[in-house]
């Protein structure tokens, strides 16, 4: 089974379960099959993440559960792609999960960049989650003054066996908001001055929304990865 993933910048947090979280569970899987295993994947907090290569090892932050604000800019963070395909999708989505760069890119600026992936449909959106993957301000200047950046290659999606099985047991259940559970793996480079770096299989479980006839949206991130 592949390990658990959170976003290389804040690998040691903790994930909270929020209300939202509940509601994209329950969309995503209850009302998609009522399939409990893949409710845990949405609810439950998981284990905590070994510590990567990183020269400051992240401690828990506070989550930025509110937007940020347009004017901050995205810096090196780039805008989601126009895809329609859920699994294409995904795997730009753990791409910018796993890579940020601190030379060029504020906190501010890399929180705003994140936020212009999320679905614009307020119900279904769990910002707290993807926002929870940031560290917070102090540990982001210590990164910052270490020069540290990520750079992230995606290997394969796919759909959780669990997921598909739901899926096929009641196809129609997918039209109440078009949310698919996906898990990407790859591989994520970390650099900082001095020539430090080091190498580092991921894994994460996405939840994405990809409605007929409009691009796809990040709506949430399970706590731990389905196979």
């Amino acid at each position: 089974m592949p390990k658990r993933s959170l976003s290389p910048l804040h690998r040691a947090t903790t994930h909270r379960t929020t209300g939202r979280r509940i509601l994209v569970a329950v969309v995503v899987i209850t009302a998609l099959l009522g399939a409990a295993g893949l409710t845990a994947w949405f609810t439950s907090r998981g284990g905590q993440s070994k510590t990567g290569a990183s020269p400051t090892a992240p401690a828990p932050s506070s989550l930025a559960t509110t937007a940020p604000k347009p004017s901050a800019g995205t810096g090196s963070v780039p805008a989601p792609p126009n895809l329609t395909d859920p699994l294409t999708y995904a795997r730009a989505a753990a791409v910018l999960l796993w890579s940020y760069d601190t030379r060029t890119t504020s906190r501010d600026q890399h929180l705003a960049g994140m936020h212009a992936w999320m679905t614009s449909e307020t119900k279904y959106t769990d910002w707290t989650a993807i926002s929870g993957q940031v560290p917070d301000p102090v540990l982001w200047s210590r990164m910052a003054d270490n020069a540290q950046y990520a750079t992230a290659a995606v290997g394969e999606a796919h759909f959780p066996s669990a997921f598909k099985q739901a899926l096929a047991e009641n196809p129609s259940a997918i039209t109440e908001a078009y949310i698919y559970a996906v898990t990407v793996t790859g591989k994520q480079t970390i650099a900082w001055k001095g020539g430090g770096g080091g190498a580092e299989d991921r894994a994460v479980t996405l939840a994405v929304q990809c409605r007929p006839s409009s691009d796809c949206a990040l709506v949430s991130l399970a706590p731990s990865v389905a196979p």
